[in-house]
């Protein structure tokens, strides 16, 4: 088979080291992370590379290692904040909001704020505050683990928000966050009967992390708004959007993609990217590290239907790879008051799903039952299942669904 690139691809990366081999081989195999940082920088130093590094059109940067190993990358100042504003200003249910000039405030990680801060200090004076990104994008969240938001911590969120909403003519603004954060604010809101503080937004996104069923569903009973789901990563931009509809859109300007079954049969497919969207980074057959599914099985990218977890994060089972999303339908169906779960490894033929829910009332014998049955069905495994008050978050702040001894 001819793995050999489109012409205005191999013009980008001919004269970078890292290719070489293959453009004169005339057969690119599949990009993984190790070779990118393999005698990192040198491997992508070219003229115009360097000449770019000395002028600040092009910078290092590391991605932020909440899915993988840190990864340094080069690319252009802003990249990625670019990449997310002009799918933004594009989307069909968000442009004419972005045009108008609605702000966005993200509700996410920790580490996410953090990183704002840290660019922030590098240029004193640029923003109007440290958690301010620009003058469109404020940061709210300061706590790595959202269930430890108290009352004073959501009331300081909620009062951000309503200056942000009170700068636009008509009180719009755009909520950017991971499902799960969001999701938080809504029980602590909800318990402390606090709604008549929190503007709602004119239009949700989340696009941080997978974002379980049951937490999409609970979002729409509680905003009435577009939730626009958008799927990326640092290295590469985002390269799809979902509509109304539920079904996802490619974003691929620059960009194409190859799906590759993970193994015969299982209908779980990596996700194989070439992008030169970063002119100074370009990425030919890159395994980025993320499954998907198809409706009908294929390989065909325009058919993808969900995006279902990480690669490295597959639990082989006696029926085949089981993704994050498979548990997730598998929980969706038999409970739909589950808010977080976590399956735990326990032993060769044993596990625990720990779930909380989003009342906060344990699970009844019915649910249980056919959670332990749902789940054992799946894996091969005994599954014991516990209903707990917490599950515990990573060190990035976010949510493991697989935890092995």
């Amino acid at each position: 088979m001819n793995r050999l690139p489109s012409a205005d691809v191999l013009d980008q990366v001919r004269d970078i080291p890292l290719y070489r081999a293959s453009v004169e081989r005339g057969d690119f195999p599949i990009l993984e992370k190790p070779e990118i940082a393999e005698g990192f920088p040198a491997n992508w130093m070219t003229p115009r590379l360097e000449k770019a590094l000395e002028t600040g059109d092009a910078e290092f940067v590391l991605s932020t290692g909440t899915n993988h190993a840190r990864m340094q990358i080069i690319r252009p100042p802003y990249f990625l904040l670019r990449s997310y504003y002009r799918l933004w200003s594009e989307h069909p249910e968000l442009g004419a909001l972005w045009h108008a000039g609605a702000r966005r405030v993200s509700l996410t990680t920790v580490l996410a704020t953090e990183h704002v801060a840290r660019v922030n200090a590098r240029k004193p004076g640029t923003t109007p505050g440290e958690r301010w990104l620009d003058d469109r994008t404020l940061y709210l969240n300061r706590r790595l683990d959202p269930d430890d938001w108290d009352r004073a911590e959501v009331g300081r969120m909620l009062a951000e928000i309503r200056e942000v909403s009170a700068a636009h003519p008509t009180g719009s603004y755009l909520l950017d966050c991971s499902g799960y954060h969001l999701a938080h604010l809504a029980r602590k809101v909800t318990e402390w009967d606090l709604w008549d503080r929190f503007p709602r937004p004119a239009g949700i996104i989340h696009a941080y992390e997978y974002t379980p069923l049951n937490v999409r569903a609970y979002l729409r009973t509680h905003f009435d708004c577009p939730i626009v789901d958008l799927f990326g990563s640092t290295e590469l931009g985002y390269l799809f959007y979902s509509e109304g509809d539920g079904g996802y859109r490619p974003y691929l300007h620059d960009m194409s993609v190859e799906l590759i079954p993970v193994e015969p049969g299982s209908g779980i497919h990596s996700l194989i990217v070439t992008s030169i969207r970063n002119p100074y980074m370009p990425l030919v057959r890159y395994r980025s590290g993320d499954c998907v599914r198809t409706g009908d099985g294929s390989t065909d990218p325009e058919r993808i239907v969900s995006f279902c977890g990480r690669e490295k994060e597959l639990l082989a089972t006696p029926g085949g790879p089981v993704a994050q999303a498979d548990l997730d339908a598998r929980v969706t169906a038999a409970a739909p008051r589950v808010f977080l779960h976590q399956l735990r490894l326990t032993g060769e033929d044993r596990c625990e799903l720990w779930c909380t829910t989003f009342d906060g009332q344990p699970l009844t014998p019915e649910e249980q039952s056919e959670l332990s049955s749902a789940v054992a069905a799946l894996t091969g495994r005994t599954c014991a299942v516990e209903h707990r008050a917490h599950v515990p978050i990573g060190r990035s702040g976010k949510y493991a669904w697989l935890t092995t001894p």
